[in-house]
């Protein structure tokens, strides 16, 4: 018995987090699931990061 998540990150968030570190082709042609284990943690930090910076920009 499957199981789908629900996503956290919007697809649009997805797509440019992985053009910007660089492993958008592989999604293009595999999908999410041909990407690496150490590209996604990369994706979860980078996504961190940018919500820690939009949170201490707020007054």
């Amino acid at each position: 018995m499957s199981r789908r998540r629900r996503s956290v990150m919007s697809e649009d968030l997805k797509v440019e987090l992985a053009k910007d570190l660089g492993f958008y082709d592989t999604v293009e042609q595999e999908g999410w699931g041909g990407i690496k284990a150490k590209d996604a943690g990369n994706m979860v930090k980078r996504a961190i990061q940018l919500a820690e910076r939009a949170a201490s920009k707020q007054p």
